[in-house]
């Protein structure tokens, strides 16, 4: 048996885009809301101090893999942080491009500086990753 359809056909299904609006989240407190490019600019800090795969309470699309490229080479980490950071900042549709990655390496930390370009003007990101 083959179960029957149980919507109506003329139904129609309305997709909402992601609301612009997101809680305050400070080192000791949440509070308020945050709207624009400071909701955006917190969305970007999460993403990339998330690590994918790591907390159960995000989906596995949800972050960035940054741990596993501990330990490997320096110019294979560079290609593939590049890669990472732009795929993960690029599913959040209010991101447009990433750009003008700069790399400096001290000792077993990789500082990475770079733009991201977003309906709300570009953002200069720094973050800092140890290989």
């Amino acid at each position: 048996m083959i179960p029957a359809n149980s919507f109506a056909e003329d139904m129609v299904i309305q997709m909402e885009e992601q609301q612009d609006r997101t809680y305050g989240l400070y080192p000791d407190k949440i509070q308020g809301y945050l709207t624009g490019a400071d909701a955006l600019w917190q969305a970007v800090y999460k993403l990339l101090n998330t690590e994918k795969y790591e907390y159960p309470i995000y989906s596995f699309d949800y972050g960035i893999a940054l741990e596993d490229l501990i330990g490997k080479d320096p110019d294979y980490v560079i290609i593939e942080i590049e890669r990472r950071i732009s795929e993960c900042l690029l599913s959040d549709e209010r991101i447009s491009e990433v750009t003008d990655f700069e790399f400096d390496e001290k000792g077993d930390e990789l500082n990475i500086s770079f733009l991201v370009k977003s309906i709300y003007g570009d953002l200069n990101v720094t973050k800092e990753v140890a290989y």
